[in-house]
C-alpha cells in the first residue's frame, strides 16, 4: 500500500507536536519556580484574565477536561492560590477566583511567560509574520 501522505509533513500534526513541546518547555520553568503543573498553570492564567468563573467556563476556554480543571483547582485551593465560592445566582455552580497569594504568584508567572515569549519570538525570527500566519490559520473571529 503506497500513499502520498506523510504524517511528518501534515501541518495539524506538526503544530500539535510543536504546541506540546513548547508547553512542556514552558512548564519546566514554572514548575521549578512554583511547583505547579500544566493544568494548574492554565487555571491560574485563565483566572488572572477573567476573574471569578466556574470550572465549566475554564473547561470551555482552556480546552481541558472538567475533571482536570477540578483537580487542578483543588490543588491550587489547597496551596492557597485559589478560593472557591458558591455562585449566588446559581447555587449549583462553584466560582473560582485567585487569592492574594494567587495574584502574587501570577504576577511572577507573567514575568516568566513574557521572558519565554520573547525567547520564542527571537527563535522564530519574524514575529509579525508568525502572528499573521497564526491569525490566518485560526480564521475569522479569533
Amino acid at each position: 500500500m503506497t500513499t502520498d501522505f506523510a504524517l511528518d509533513d501534515f501541518l495539524p500534526y506538526r503544530l500539535n507536536v510543536l504546541a506540546g513541546r513548547l508547553s512542556r518547555e514552558f512548564a519546566q520553568r514554572y514548575r521549578e519556580k512554583f511547583g505547579i503543573s500544566i493544568p494548574e498553570w492554565r487555571v491560574v492564567a485563565h483566572l488572572s484574565q477573567s476573574g471569578a468563573v466556574s470550572v465549566r467556563e475554564i473547561h470551555a476556554r482552556v480546552d481541558m477536561d472538567k475533571s482536570k480543571v477540578s483537580r487542578a483547582a483543588a490543588r491550587l485551593e489547597a496551596a492557597g492560590y485559589v478560593e472557591k465560592r458558591v455562585n449566588p445566582a446559581d447555587r449549583r455552580l462553584v466560582e473560582l477566583s485567585l487569592t492574594d497569594r494567587g495574584r502574587a504568584m501570577m504576577a511572577e508567572l507573567a514575568k516568566v511567560a513574557a521572558a519565554y515569549q520573547h525567547e520564542l519570538l527571537a527563535r522564530a525570527g519574524d514575529g509579525a509574520a508568525l502572528d499573521a500566519m497564526i491569525a490566518r490559520l485560526m480564521g475569522p473571529g479569533h
